[in-house]
Order: C-alpha cells, then sequence, then structure tokens
C-alpha cells in the first residue's frame, strides 16, 4: 500500500521531488526544535496542478497532509507526527511571482515565495510591500497568510488578512478554487477568503494569493526612546496617534532586560540606553510620510517635543539616515536571537487591549516573580497593536531544558489567565499550531469551538489536512 502510494506521488510530481531517504529533519523539525516527526515522504510539487494531484492521491488512501512553507512557524503548525504515516506537503518549489498590476496595486505570487522576495519585487516596480518579519527571509506568503502573520507595521497597514485581496486554494478533496480576484469590493456569498486565511493548513492549501500594494513613502523617520513606564509608553502611543495620524507605522516596546541579552550576545550592535536609570522600558517608533521628509522631520520633532514635555520620554535618538534606521531595527529585530542564545525559554504571543497592558505587565511581573524565583522576564513586542512577545527566561544559571521540563505548563498557566483576566488571547501572531491546542480548547467559548469544528467538518470530513493542528484529534 505505502509503495503504491509513493510511486503514485512520484507519477504526481516526479521522483526527485519525493523525498523519502536521507536527512528530513529540514521539513520533520519545527523551527524552535520542540517537536521532532517523521514523515511518509515529503512532496515537493511544482504547480497548483500538482499540488490538486497530491491532495487527490492522498485523500483517495487516507493519507494525511501536513502542508509546509518556509517552516520558520513558532507554535509547531506544519510539523509531522511521529508515525510515518503522514505527507508533508512542501510549497518551497512554487516561488513565482505571476503578475504585479500597478493601476489596480495589486501583485500575484505563489504561495512559496518568500516574504523579502516577495518585498523586493514590489520595490523593484515602485511600490511597498508592508509585512515584515523577523524571518522575512525565509518565512513564504502562503505560511504568512496560514497564520495571519503580523509583524512590525501592523499598527498602519493590518495583519496579512488585511493585506490579501484574492486566494488560490486547493481543498482537501483536490479541487482548486481560482478566487484570485484583485477586487477590493466583492459582496458575493461567504468570505472564503478570510475563511481560509488563519487556518493554519487546516482547511485547504494555500498555493497563491493577491496582494495589496502601497505607494512608497517619499519619507521614513525612525526614534529610539528611553521610558519610564510602561504606562509612559502608552501615553507616547496615544500622542503618536494623534499628531502622526496615518503616518505611524511602527511602535514596538522593549524591556532593559530584553536589550540587555542583546547587549551580552551581540556587542558589535549599538543599543541605545541600555541599563538607563528610570528607564524600564524603550519604544522604537517610525513615521512614514507621503508629502516630503521636512513635512515629516517637522511633525515627528513636534511630537518628540511634546513627549519630553508630557515626561512620557526621559531620552531619545532619532536616526538620520535609512542606515541609521536600520541599525535601530536591528536592534528590536535580535532580540529573539539574543533570547534563544541565553538559553531555552517559555514563549508567549499574547494580545491585550493596549489600554490595559500596563496594568497586565504590572499584574503578571509579579505573579511569576512571586511564584518562580529567579525568574527573568523577556518582555518586549508590539505594543501599537497590543502585541507583546511575554517570554519566561529560566533564572541565571539554571539549566533550561530542566526549566522547561519542569515549569512550562505553571508558566503558561499564570501567563494565560492573566491574559484573560485583562480580556486578552493567548495566541496574538504566531497561531495556535500543535502547541496551544490546550489553550485554545480551555479559553475559546464552546459555541466558538463548536463552529470551527463544523466548519473542519464539512470542509475535511477525512481530516486529513494537519490534523491536530489547532483543534485537537477526536
Amino acid at each position: 500500500m505505502t509503495t503504491a502510494i509513493l510511486d503514485t506521488l512520484r507519477q504526481a510530481v516526479g521522483a526527485a521531488h519525493v523525498l523519502t531517504d536521507g536527512d528530513l529533519s529540514a521539513y520533520e523539525r519545527d523551527w524552535r526544535g520542540r517537536m521532532q516527526g517523521k514523515a511518509l515522504a515529503v512532496v515537493r510539487p511544482g504547480s497548483t496542478q500538482e499540488v490538486a494531484a497530491v491532495v487527490k492521491v492522498c485523500a483517495a488512501a487516507g493519507v494525511a497532509i501536513i502542508p509546509q512553507g518556509g517552516n520558520t512557524g513558532l507554535s509547531v503548525g506544519s510539523t509531522p507526527d511521529a508515525s510515518g504515516t503522514q505527507v508533508v506537503l512542501s510549497l518551497t518549489r512554487m516561488q513565482a511571482i505571476r503578475a504585479v498590476d500597478a493601476d489596480n496595486l495589486t501583485i500575484t505570487v505563489e504561495a512559496g515565495c518568500i516574504l523579502q522576495n516577495l518585498q523586493q519585487a514590489a520595490q523593484q516596480a515602485g511600490f511597498l510591500f508592508p509585512l515584515s518579519l523577523a524571518a522575512e527571509g525565509s518565512c513564504t506568503i502562503g505560511g504568512n497568510l496560514g497564520a495571519n502573520a503580523g509583524g512590525t507595521q501592523v499598527v498602519r497597514y493590518g495583519n496579512a488578512r488585511e493585506l490579501c485581496l484574492g486566494l488560490e486554494v486547493v481543498t482537501p478533496q483536490g479541487d482548486i478554487w481560482d478566487g484570485l480576484t484583485g477586487l477590493r469590493k466583492d459582496n458575493t456569498g461567504y468570505d472564503l477568503r478570510n475563511l481560509f486565511i488563519g487556518s493554519e493548513g487546516t482547511l485547504g492549501i494555500i498555493t497563491a494569493a493577491t496582494m495589496k500594494l502601497f505607494p512608497q513613502p517619499v519619507a521614513r523617520l525612525t526614534a529610539f526612546a528611553a521610558v519610564p513606564s510602561m504606562q509612559a509608553a502608552v501615553r507616547l502611543l496615544g500622542l503618536a496617534h494623534q499628531h502622526l495620524s496615518a503616518g505611524l507605522t511602527g511602535f514596538e516596546v522593549m524591556g532593559q532586560f530584553a536589550l540587555s541579552l542583546v547587549v551580552k550576545h551581540m556587542p558589535q550592535l549599538r543599543v541605545p540606553f541600555a541599563g538607563m536609570d528610570g528607564a524600564p522600558y524603550c519604544v522604537l517608533l517610525e513615521n512614514s510620510d507621503s508629502e516630503s521628509e521636512a513635512h515629516a522631520r517637522q511633525r515627528f520633532e513636534s511630537l518628540l517635543e511634546l513627549a519630553f514635555e508630557d515626561g512620557c520620554v526621559l531620552d531619545a535618538v532619532v536616526a538620520e539616515n535609512l542606515s541609521q534606521a536600520h541599525d535601530l531595527w536591528h536592534v528590536r529585530e535580535s532580540i529573539p536571537l539574543a533570547q534563544a542564545q541565553e538559553g531555552l525559554n517559555i514563549k508567549h504571543d499574547i494580545s491585550v487591549p493596549t489600554s490595559r497592558i500596563p496594568a497586565f505587565v504590572e499584574h503578571a511581573d509579579a505573579l511569576l516573580q512571586r511564584e518562580i524565583a529567579g525568574v527573568r522576564l523577556v518582555n518586549f513586542g508590539h505594543l501599537g497593536d497590543g502585541n507583546l512577545h511575554y517570554n519566561v527566561q529560566a533564572p541565571e544559571g539554571a539549566d533550561g531544558k530542566a526549566f522547561l521540563r519542569e515549569q512550562e505548563p505553571r508558566v503558561n498557566a499564570l501567563v494565560y489567565d492573566a491574559v484573560a483576566q485583562f480580556g486578552g488571547s493567548f495566541s496574538a501572531e504566531h497561531g495556535v499550531g500543535q502547541l496551544k491546542t490546550p489553550q485554545l480548547q480551555q479559553y475559546e467559548s464552546p459555541v466558538a469551538l463548536s463552529l470551527m469544528r463544523a466548519i473542519k467538518q464539512a470542509l475535511d470530513p477525512q481530516n486529513i489536512m494537519n490534523p491536530g493542528c489547532m483543534l485537537a484529534k477526536d
């Protein structure tokens, strides 16, 4: 039976693109190393028609399919289990830029297109594609849409969902839905596009997408500011909204311990205000303007003057050119890598209403420090849209593996209960994957779970699309 399935898959995509031997860990292990699976085969189709053919083969045999893009996810959403019976369907060969429609401000790309390549294609055409993530050099647009990725510019442009106008999807039966419309208004029945975005490959396989493009900004200004509290950071955000309006492109917050890890592990980087007394947090904010450099700078400097007068900023540096701006952003983007170099940690990708973030942080910090002596809190993230990466590092000198093994369930319960108490979500932009299915069962309402299961059953009655991801196995 297995031999027959593999032979049929080889006929569908070519023998060279059905991998069964050798080291397949790049496909079978998640990016963080939390799970190691075993695939029946890794299949790499080169077209939508080949994806459909693969799905039909698997559906006929009842073989589960694990869709995979760049395999950079943080919630174990694209990793096979250990049974050796699941097919990993890698879309990395499908990288084409199919079309740029300058008049319609859209670009159509295949799902395996690397995000950075999409950004560069947009730039070469004279436009901006604003989705920006730390993993943009390796993550793919199909994965970005599957998890509804966020990143650093959500405050202005929205999540991946808001940037997508149309999709091409292969259904669990192997049919192809061509929804690659570039329309901004189309009220013809249920919104199938939004059903597949954020579904993490559990309802179908995204094979291509039509994405929005934007005019390149004339000016882009970046500042790195030291603030006296999280409440002050939220006040600064309010001032930025008032005085920059739609020009506010990015607003990131970084705790001093997070910055200290960058200083420790990446000494070549200059980290402004690292260790500054009275400044437990720093903020990185960006203003983009479509009018002129002079206009943008005047508004930006006025904002900072008001912030100094208000007391919500203690000190600040403003990038004088794009190179300096890149260096400031590099500090922020280096925090996850610096944290990984410090040792294993317990990650939380949470969202809380921005107005309640200061109270949440005060409560959660005190709770964790009281319950686990010496615990270190790596708090940073996208304050502009209420998304924090509220991570927990083992006490200094402690064994990271032992800390995860002994404390992760307890830490998760403390953090997620606090998130729920403050009206937040345990998953902001990383998705549920296999890692957070227990939390979905615990914190989502029974009505919502019932609707999700009904949708899953209707579209994928065989449960062959990424089983065990998002919704727990029955």
